[in-house]
């Protein structure tokens, strides 16, 4: 996701630099990263430790009382691979009738796609209001990815905008992180790691799951209670 902060309007530099919500703004952003497919950057830093020290030292510079999970594997790399495609990619399909070739579909048991579990919200109303949110603050999906607004990667890297925007240009953009959350990324953060937990053998997925919800959950209670006490949210 390319973003833009014009020199002198919205984007102009605040004094000092929040490291709170820079330190949120940068696990969001390892979050959207875990949650693509597998390269073997990632894979050696879940391997070796590194992704887990750094997800907890960044949240030792927040004021947020979350729990590191162990974020362990004991796949090597194409296991990994499997195991991501296996939770979020691919479906199951078999042959129902022989005879004329028909073939029932199931969709990956954990759709990272917030539209997938709102049957209440059309895909277009869901998706539409996405893009409004990021073109406000001068967001684009990258092109070259051309994925659906609704993808659970793309609101996370959206949300790590925000917080970086937060700490260096517009403290005021607390009120939009908390709209953001309320309307879009609990929702589907939330239901990803319930969907996770239901599933048998997740290994590192299980423990992103429950990360993302214990943290996005932890800065929604810090922002709402900001906004009652009549701070910048």
């Amino acid at each position: 996701m390319a973003a833009n902060d014009a020199p002198g309007g919205p984007g102009q530099l605040a004094g000092e630099i929040d490291t709170d919500a820079g330190a949120r703004g940068a696990i969001y952003a390892l979050l959207a990263a875990a949650f693509d497919q597998p390269d073997d950057e990632l894979y050696r830093a879940i391997d070796t430790g590194a992704f887990r020290e750094e997800i907890a030292a960044l949240v030792d510079r927040t004021d947020l009382d979350v729990e590191v999970p162990a974020f362990e594997t004991d796949d090597d790399y194409e296991t990994l691979c499997a195991r991501y495609n296996d939770l979020f990619v691919i479906g199951f399909s078999e042959v129902v009738d022989a005879t004329d070739g028909t073939m029932a579909h199931e969709e990956p048991p954990v759709s990272l796609y917030e539209s997938s579990h709102r049957p209440e919200v059309s895909w277009n109303d869901v998706n539409l209001d996405l893009a409004r949110a990021y073109e406000y603050f001068g967001c684009q999906v990258d092109q070259d990815r051309r994925d659906n607004h609704d993808h659970l990667q793309l609101q996370l890297e959206f949300m790590g905008y925000l917080c970086r925007r937060e700490a260096a240009v517009d403290p005021d953009v607390v009120a939009a992180r908390l709209d953001f959350h309320d309307r879009h990324l609990r929702v589907i953060g939330e239901a990803v790691a319930d969907a996770l937990a239901a599933e048998a053998g997740t290994e590192f997925y299980g423990d992103l799951g429950a990360f993302l919800d214990d943290f996005t959950a932890a800065d929604v209670e810090d922002l709402a209670a900001r906004r009652e006490g009549g701070g910048s949210a």
